[in-house]
C-alpha cells in the first residue's frame, strides 16, 4: 500500500496536469486574465499601411494611409466615411489626434466604438467648434443627450490639432475634447464591437481630415 503522503502527491500531480490540459482543450471554460485598467489593447501610428484599416477610393471620396497618418477626403455632400482596424472589444477608452487639412469648417471628425456593420456610437467635432455624441443604425442617426450639435470652447477651430477621447464603458458613453469632459450619456443598445474613425461633410463637400496616434486602452 502506498503511503498517504505519496497518494496525495500523486493526486495533486494529476489535478495539476488535468487543469493544464483543460486550458489547451477547445471549448475550455478557462478564461484569460482580464487586462488591467490603463493597459493598451491596440495602438496605431499609421506608419504601416497594412495594419488593418480600409483603403477606399470612390466618387464620394477616399480614406487611406497617407505619409504616416490616416486621411479622409469626403467629396460628397451630407456623407460620412468610417473605418475600423477589424478588432472587437467590449469596454474601451479610445484616443486619437485629429486635424483639418482643408475644406469647410462645417464638417465631422471623430471616434466610433462598438461598431457592428453599420451600427455604432459616434463622438465627433467640427472645425467650427461643435460636438455631438450619438448612435447610428446605418440609415438613421440619433443624438444622445442633445438635440443638435453643441458648441464647445474646448475645441481648437480651423486648421488645428484636437485630441479626442471616447470612453465606452458598460452603458455609459463619455466624450473628452482636449482632456476636458464635454458629454456623458447612457445607452444600452450596443454592448461590444469594433472601434475606429469617422469623418463627414454637411452641405459642402471637400472635407479633408487626418488622424494620428490612435490608442485603445482598457478603461
Amino acid at each position: 500500500m502506498k503511503p498517504l503522503s505519496t497518494l496525495l502527491a500523486l493526486l495533486l500531480l494529476l489535478l495539476t496536469s488535468a487543469c493544464a490540459l483543460a486550458d489547451r482543450l477547445p471549448g475550455s471554460s478557462a478564461q484569460p486574465p482580464a487586462s488591467a485598467s490603463g493597459s493598451v489593447l491596440f495602438q496605431d501610428d499609421f506608419s504601416n499601411p497594412l495594419s488593418g484599416w480600409d483603403h477606399v477610393l470612390s466618387d464620394g471620396g477616399s480614406m487611406d494611409y497617407d505619409s504616416g497618418v490616416y486621411r479622409f477626403l469626403v467629396a460628397a455632400q451630407n456623407f460620412n466615411y468610417w473605418s475600423t482596424p477589424k478588432k472587437r472589444f467590449t469596454d474601451t477608452r479610445v484616443e486619437v489626434d485629429t486635424a483639418k487639412l482643408g475644406g469647410p469648417d462645417s464638417n465631422r471628425a471623430g471616434i466610433v466604438c462598438r461598431v457592428n456593420n453599420d451600427q455604432f456610437y459616434f463622438f465627433v467635432i467640427s472645425s467650427d467648434g461643435y460636438y455631438a455624441v450619438g448612435r447610428t443604425n446605418g440609415l438613421e442617426s440619433y443624438l444622445l443627450g442633445q438635440d443638435q450639435m453643441m458648441p464647445s470652447s474646448n475645441i481648437h477651430t480651423g486648421v488645428a490639432i484636437n485630441h479626442l477621447r471616447a470612453d465606452c464603458v458598460g452603458t455609459t458613453l463619455t466624450f473628452y475634447i482636449n482632456d476636458f469632459p464635454v458629454s456623458q450619456v447612457s445607452d444600452s443598445t450596443l454592448a461590444s464591437g469594433d472601434v475606429g474613425l469617422i469623418a463627414g461633410a454637411f452641405e459642402e463637400g471637400g472635407v479633408d481630415i487626418i488622424f494620428d496616434q490612435f490608442v485603445v486602452m482598457q478603461p
